[in-house]
């Protein structure tokens, strides 16, 4: 019989998720909550609860070839880095083109997934759910699939701001931020430098009388426009992750701090914090620094207390009558339909084996897709979990005892720990290029590096100098996809189709390695190599 597996939301990981269930053989039903895919992603001028929601100008921070699903291209005349309006097209074309939709059940909530009496033989799950017309119904899963997000419950922590509740002015979260104009020449306090923060406080200012943004730490601003204009992601590769791996945590800091400095001085615009680049979760955004040069933001300390109109700062500064606060201050994730013993999540931490099994279930047939905060694209990353995750659950693939998962998880945390600030957003956080090859690793599909460069050297020189897309994971293994040679060779033509709007005398450059000296490649190649080869030698 063919095992059914219950996929619980409809967005980009959802999707991924029907996909990766049809490819082996598995028979997914998708319960969406609302009307229609896309999550996330998909733009409502009314915010729903419990769902996640963005404002209509929203851009995405990862660049196409970087983000697209690894067997579909996302076509090369959309721009690089799209507009929520696009990536809905991309989720689209996506589905249509392997018959996802019918397979989904759209406003339909999950009200409980439990185990069933005889879970520690069968794995299957009892799953309840109920439809827009209070229709309740009972099903039975072999296994499940969660990919609800971690964007769907907004951190309010107003016990942080004394005062708060005499506040004259409007404050809400930055969930609820739709548009610029109604707060044309009002005064507005942004708190929070993240993503999200940082574009509303961007877009406000271009409106408001006064824009201030409150922060506690300052941030590392990157922008989406790196060497040459190129898309900045598309500078995540091996070699960069190998040299981050192999250099001082410090010293590799340094390195990239001081690129970043480079383009405007964090200390001279107040932004520059205490912690190191790769011990915070990056904000990027390419306007920031421009309003703030122009006067239109001004970055201030965190806030001592609100009274009445006013806003009072750490530093002692007092702004008077402020029109709206922006809560641009993260959000929590949890499984309500879920009993605690099947997975308990306390302060954005959750107990799974490479952040995707519960390991102490008797039967792996449930997994969380997409609960990853990586720099770099969500997309990808959900998908390589979905391909994963599905061939666990057919049995090709057979999970770590119990005492290696969690010794794996609490590797993990304390890594983490490490590394990060403490912040309930650095909880999910991942590496791109490492987390993507850990799973990889356990699918069979991680490029095997040294036998491309013997084989295929043109192939095997864009796994380790290009930009780490998503196709490579598709070059052999289960899943191996016909076009997956061709997509690489063809990414950068990608990249530079969108922007070639007129006639133009001179060629923009194409090149396996942008900005690499011939000699310093061949140098940099032949270190890599030698480090690469010692370190799986003798691991």
């Amino acid at each position: 019989m063919t095992r059914r597996v219950a996929v619980i939301g409809g967005g980009s990981s959802g999707l991924a998720c029907i996909k990766c269930c049809l490819d082996e053989g598995l028979e997914p039903v998708c319960f969406e909550s609302s009307n229609d895919i896309g999550g996330l992603w998909r733009f409502k001028e009314n915010p729903e609860s419990d769902r996640a929601s963005i404002y209509h100008s929203v851009i995405i921070n990862t660049s196409k070839e970087m983000m697209c699903y690894s067997d579909y291209p996302i076509p090369a005349h959309f721009p690089n880095f799209m507009h929520n309006t696009l990536i809905m097209d991309y989720y689209r074309m996506y589905a249509d083109h392997f018959k996802l939709i019918q397979h989904i059940r759209f406003n339909t909530k999950v009200s409980q997934v439990k185990q069933r009496s005889d879970f520690s033989r069968s794995g299957q799950w009892d799953v309840e759910t109920e439809n827009s017309d209070g229709k309740k119904e009972k099903h039975i899963f072999d296994a499940v699939m969660i990919c609800i997000g971690h964007h769907c419950q907004p951190n309010m922590p107003l016990h942080d701001f004394p005062g708060i509740n005499t506040f004259t002015g409007k404050y809400f979260h930055s969930r609820d931020y739709k548009t610029p104009e109604e707060w044309r020449d009002k005064k507005v306090v942004v708190i929070g430098i993240g993503n999200s923060g940082g574009d509303i406080a961007v877009e406000l200012s271009r409106v408001t009388k006064q824009l201030y943004l409150s922060t506690r730490r300052g941030a590392w601003v990157l922008n989406r426009v790196g060497n040459s204009g190129v898309p900045i992601d598309l500078s995540f590769n091996r070699f960069t992750g190998f040299l981050r791996r192999n250099l001082p945590f410090g010293f590799f800091c340094s390195l990239a701090e001081k690129r970043l400095d480079q383009r405007f001085d964090h200390a001279l615009y107040n932004l520059k914090p205490k912690h190191r680049l790769f011990s915070q979760h990056p904000t990027v955004n390419d306007e920031l620094p421009n309003r703030i040069l122009s006067g239109t933001v001004q970055v201030k300390p965190n806030i001592r207390r609100f009274q009445g109109s006013s806003v009072e700062f750490d530093d002692g500064s007092v702004v008077e009558d402020v029109d709206l606060v922006v809560f641009a201050t993260g959000y929590r994730f949890s499984f309500p339909f879920l009993a605690s013993q099947v997975l308990s999540v306390t302060e954005n931490k959750a107990s799974l084996y490479k952040y995707v099994f519960p390991p102490e279930l008797d039967q792996p047939t449930l997994s969380i897709i997409g609960l990853v905060q990586p720099l770099g694209a969500i997309m990808p990353i959900s998908e390589m979990q979905a391909r994963w995750a599905t061939r666990v659950f057919k049995g090709c693939i057979k999970l770590p005892s119990v005492a290696a998962m969690l010794k794996d998880i609490q590797y993990k945390q304390e890594t983490m720990a490490r590394r990060y600030v403490t912040s309930q957003r650095h909880t999910i956080q991942v590496d791109y290029v490492d987390y993507m090859d850990e799973i990889a690793e356990m699918v069979g599909v991680r490029p095997n590096v040294f036998k491309l460069l013997l084989t295929d050297p043109r192939i095997g020189l864009s796994v380790v100098f290009g930009p780490s897309t998503p196709y490579q994971y598709r070059l052999g293994g289960p899943g191996k996809w016909a076009g997956a040679r061709q997509a690489i060779l063809t990414q950068w033509e990608r990249m530079a189709k969108p922007m070639q709007t007129r006639p133009c005398e001179v060629e923009p450059k194409r090149s396996v390695i942008v900005d690499h000296d011939d000699y310093i490649h061949c140098i940099s190649f032949a270190l890599f190599c030698l480090v690469y080869f010692l370190e799986n030698a003798f691991s």
